[in-house]
């Protein structure tokens, strides 16, 4: 069983796990205050998720705010090949580096941001 605790303290969240922790709190006889509060704020948590991206529950990655830049720069670092040069090592080539910090920044257009008490995620809108 996850807990919220547990979810929310993961780089980047699996909507899934999120609406598996919903359901076992739906299956509870009889809910604690506590329970029935964590049902309420992950219940609307996806609902937000879900108005932004509606895979959000099926896999989309939710990101921590605390763990963007290295989300995106995984994701440059897989998907976009550098050319020849800038790898090679060689002078001047060896000292060009990638602005992760803006490449993050500027990608922010494309996922909304939302918070789950007190912190912030990130969602690719689509």
């Amino acid at each position: 069983m996850n807990t919220t605790d547990s979810l929310m303290n993961d780089y980047a969240i699996d909507g899934r796990d999120i609406r598996d922790r919903i359901e076992e709190l739906e299956a509870l006889d009889a809910p604690t205050e506590e329970e029935s509060a964590e049902l309420t704020d992950l219940t609307a948590f996806l609902h937000e998720a879900r108005q932004y991206n509606s895979d959000a529950d099926e896999g989309e990655p939710i990101i921590a705010e605390s763990h963007f830049v290295d989300y995106i720069k995984e994701i440059i670092d897989d998907c976009y090949a550098l050319p020849k040069d800038l790898t090679s090592g060689e002078w001047p080539y060896r000292h060009i580096t990638i602005n992760y910090e803006a490449a993050a920044e500027e990608a922010k257009a494309d996922y909304a941001e939302l918070t789950f008490r007190g912190r912030n995620f990130y969602i690719q809108v689509c």
